[in-house]
């Protein structure tokens, strides 16, 4: 006699696939290519360093660079040619071509991190399956917006403005942070583990440390010492006769 597995059971990743291809239409992979990254500063060891206010007050050089970059998007935006439906399709075969799948990494309230990559012809529905059957079979249930800020962008399902249009039309590609929240408020407290299933979250790891962009003191060194090393001439400048005139200048 056969016994039905219990249905608290963590299900493999092939049953979650099988799951989010039941309840959304549309062709998904199993869980086997996603990425969970733990939150920034959770379990890694790096402190960030801390920087003073002035280091973010720009520069009047930066702010000049800003508003000629401006001016020119302003002036390219009027001076464009109008685009035909023929031109405008074939720039957009020529993205999808460039940009087959698109890049997704939802941040939890915690700021947990889950990532996959989707066909750029998916809808956002697609995006919503995959979360929804990623988490514990407590929150399944429970009822959350996927969302961009600044500005706040819903990406609802109920909306038809969103729902109809794929992810390259929803200006998603190739790649795209996407903030969940939950409708129950209990759950974006940002103390609280983000609520995936075990299975998940035992792939998580830490995200790679930022790029340090400090020069050493003798990185510093050589960069002084090639600015004020004085140009050598060439060895065709150094071979080559001075003219009869500047000879009689010079002996002036």
């Amino acid at each position: 006699m056969s016994s039905e597995p219990h249905s608290d059971a963590t299900p493999s990743p092939a049953r979650l696939g099988k799951d989010v291809e039941q309840e959304v239409p549309v062709n998904i992979d199993k869980l086997s290519d996603f990425k969970v990254w733990n939150p920034p500063g959770g379990t890694s060891s790096i402190t960030p360093k801390e920087l003073p206010d002035s280091y973010f007050d720009p520069t009047a050089a930066e702010l000049k660079a800003s508003y000629q970059a401006q001016v020119r998007t302003r002036e390219a935006l009027a001076n464009a040619p109008l685009k035909t439906r023929e031109i405008r399709e074939r720039e957009t075969n020529s993205k999808l071509t460039r940009w087959p799948t698109t890049t997704i990494r939802v941040k939890f309230p915690d700021r947990t991190q889950l990532e996959k990559s989707f066909p750029s012809t998916d809808k956002i529905r697609t995006v919503y399956a995959f979360v929804r059957n990623s988490l514990r079979h407590d929150v399944k249930s429970s009822k959350f917006v996927l969302y961009q800020t600044p500005p706040r962008r819903e990406l609802k399902v109920s909306d038809p403005k969103v729902r109809d249009l794929t992810l390259f039309e929803l200006q998603l590609a190739p790649s795209s942070v996407l903030l969940l929240g939950f409708q129950d408020e209990s759950l974006n407290d940002v103390n609280l583990r983000a609520p995936l299933l075990e299975y998940i979250l035992a792939h998580a790891r830490d995200l790679p440390p930022p790029p340090t962009f400090d020069d050493s003191p003798a990185d510093e060194d050589n960069s002084k010492a090639r600015r004020n090393k004085p140009a050598q001439p060439s060895k065709g400048q150094s071979s080559k006769a001075l003219p009869k005139w500047l000879k009689i200048g010079q002996n002036k």
